[in-house]
């Protein structure tokens, strides 16, 4: 419904009406990405000899043997993507929550969650066909994260989550594309599935982006403090469940996404965004700048310390058989 604030109370008045504002930019933007979008399915990338029984068993059988060379440090990497896209209740809830559910914030909302429920979709068919993973022990972690939840602490702002979702979408690219190219040496086919979920998160990516933006033309100084709330730190999603530090520890060993990784995202978006060239500033706004552009050295400097203080690490997980892993 044009013109409606969101129905939750969250944000402050002027928040709501900046949001209420943005209504049509919205549309704009929702137009945009349907007109770039490819409407994918899992059946798509994952159904072969549909007709032809022979031919679907000889293809499973392929992609199970190819699978098999997939090393232990990338099956981490795909489970702990795929954990991450299997959160997904939990952000529609905190995008409806704080961005209403009669605008069109939910119209994106409710297409928004169409399209990244594909992605656990895939990737869960893909790993059980494949058999990489102890399913049990997979499902087991799947459902402590959901059952604990994810509630960060965004003080019921409305920016912070259109700031975290920026960050976090473009996180969740980097980190499918890179696992993705580093599976194509063993197993083509879920390089062909995160590619696809890749590409759906660039374009996700480029809306939140947008938005965002947006409110920092609209209303600078309380759009820099929120986003100063979410950039320096940003938690994953997943990172209360059990095993989550060392499935992070590993994908960082593994070279799939760091701290190195965030430092470059964070760089692009504030350049993105222009917000060293912010101008008319208040007190705060400018306060929250100058912090903002020193997150970047502040990253380098903690990749920096992760490198040097690393040494050769041991890691066992119960969904990869609890082998040993050893990575520097």
């Amino acid at each position: 419904m044009a013109g409606t604030a969101p129905s939750a109370p969250f944000g402050t008045p002027d928040q709501t009406e900046v949001l209420v504002a943005m209504e049509p930019f919205v549309r704009e933007q929702i137009s945009l990405h349907l007109a770039r979008r490819n409407l994918w399915f899992p059946s798509d990338l994952l159904t072969e000899g549909e007709t032809d029984r022979r031919v679907g068993e000889q293809s499973l059988a392929r992609v199970r043997e190819d699978a098999r060379g997939l090393p232990d440090a990338i099956r981490v990497g795909i489970a702990l993507n795929l954990l991450t896209e299997e959160g997904l209740p939990h952000f529609h809830r905190l995008i409806a929550t704080h961005l209403g559910n009669e605008s069109p914030w939910s119209t994106w909302n409710n297409m928004w969650t169409a399209e990244e429920d594909r992605h656990g979709c895939a990737l869960r068919d893909y790993v059980r066909d494949a058999r990489i993973f102890d399913m049990r022990a997979l499902e087991r972690m799947q459902y402590d994260y959901i059952e604990s939840g994810f509630n960060p602490m965004w003080e019921q702002d409305p920016y912070r989550l259109l700031a975290y979702t920026s960050l976090q979408e473009k996180a969740t690219q980097v980190a499918h594309a890179n696992t993705g190219r580093q599976c194509a040496d063993y197993e083509p086919q879920i390089q062909r599935v995160l590619a696809h979920i890749s590409g759906d998160e660039s374009r996700h990516y480029a809306f939140y982006r947008a938005c965002f933006a947006e409110i920092l033309d609209r209303d600078p100084n309380r759009g820099l403090q929120s986003l100063l709330k979410v950039m320096p730190a940003l938690a994953m999603p997943g990172h209360s469940m059990p095993g989550y530090d060392h499935m992070s520890d590993v994908v960082r060993r593994a070279g799939l996404y760091g701290p190195r990784h965030y430092q470059k995202i964070c760089e692009e978006l504030l350049d993105y965004w222009r917000v060293a060239e912010l101008q008319d500033l208040n007190a705060d706004g400018r306060s929250a700048q100058e912090k903002l552009m020193k997150v970047p050295k502040r990253l380098a400097r903690m990749g920096d310390y992760l490198e040097a203080k690393a040494g050769r690490r041991t890691f066992s997980f119960d969904f990869i058989y609890s082998r040993i892993l050893e990575l520097e």
